[in-house]
């Protein structure tokens, strides 16, 4: 098969999809074996323990399927290494983090040690597109190092953030992967594109174990490389097009997160608590709070993903 053609992409999905759906039960009876279980709490509506580090279902169900697909011709080793690298240090992270609760300065600092392997290999925002001008922009040394760690660390951030419904983080991960992997084909990224489809396999094969009621949540495992891994990929991919619009297409495609991120320091800091502190007025909670159960808050933010995407999808394809 031909990288990046239909086939090649519907194999990486369907392949990440099987293997994690497959591998989470196994995860999930050596997580309740061990004791990683998340215990209910004022802030968590679960009436019992489910156990928790699901995401290293989704991790080994990417990894296994980049053996399925084979040559990426048009990426590196270097960058796919440096992906892998990156994002296996903040799954680890948070690995430990859902067995033993880190403090939010120290995750911070470790997450901004994660893109090191990025700035090594080269994977960095070294343009970004002037609209009024259609031309490229290039960034100072310096400027390209912050905008890099700053968007990583963001939506790794913005992942975990919305990861707080049954089945939500697992599917609009799933759904902005998608749109990724389809404005990579369009803009002939073939590696980037495998590898969007892959990760969309991973989080979609996660989630019949992962819907309400869930039966194992990814936590900050998953989480983090989910958000890592989709970072790392659109500056490969989207922010390395010459195109007026390639910055908004993954922001489109993210816009969810993004902006329930943006939102919630702001919130903490209006309100004099820490912009860091964990709370339940997220956009979801208030949703659930607004009397909507669980799985239509769910199934309405998938649809509010898919549209965002398909509008991300038809700007690419305009450009």
């Amino acid at each position: 098969m031909t990288p990046g053609s239909a086939a090649s992409i519907a194999l990486a999905y369907g392949s990440a999809a099987v293997l994690t759906c497959i591998l989470t039960p196994l995860v999930r009876r050596i997580a309740l074996r061990t004791g990683a279980v998340d215990v209910p709490d004022e802030r968590k509506d679960h009436p019992r323990p489910v156990p928790t580090s699901g995401g290293a279902a989704i991790v080994a169900g990417f990894l296994l399927t980049l053996g399925v697909v084979g040559n990426l011709p048009d990426m590196g080793s270097r960058t796919l290494i440096a992906i892998l690298a990156g994002a296996l240090f903040v799954a680890l992270v948070g690995m430990v983090d859902d067995r033993r609760a880190i403090a939010a300065r120290v995750k911070l600092g470790l997450q901004i040690a994660a893109t090191v392997p990025l700035l090594i290999g080269g994977v960095r925002v070294e343009f970004l597109t002037d609209p009024l001008h259609h031309s490229m922009v290039a960034l100072p040394a310096w400027i390209s190092v912050t905008v890099t760690v700053l968007w990583v660390v963001g939506v790794t951030n913005a992942i975990n953030l919305i990861d707080g419904l049954d089945g939500l983080a697992a599917g609009v991960s799933a759904i902005a992967c998608v749109a990724l992997a389809i404005v990579a084909v369009g803009w002939q990224q073939p590696a980037v594109a495998l590898l969007c489809a892959a990760l969309a396999g991973s989080a979609a094969g996660f989630l019949p174990w992962n819907w309400h009621p869930a039966r194992i949540y990814m936590g900050d495992t998953g989480a983090y490389f989910l958000g890592y891994v989709i970072a790392a990929l659109t500056i490969v991919g989207a922010f390395k097009m010459a195109a007026a619009i390639s910055v908004l297409v993954p922001m489109l495609a993210l816009a969810v997160p993004l902006l329930d991120t943006a939102i919630s320091p702001v919130r903490r800091f209006l309100r004099g608590r820490p912009a860091m502190a964990a709370d339940r007025e997220h956009l979801h909670h208030r949703l659930v709070a607004m009397g909507l159960s669980v799985p239509r808050v769910v199934l309405l933010t998938y649809g509010v993903t898919a549209v965002c995407g398909a509008i991300a999808i038809w700007m690419s394809h305009r450009s």
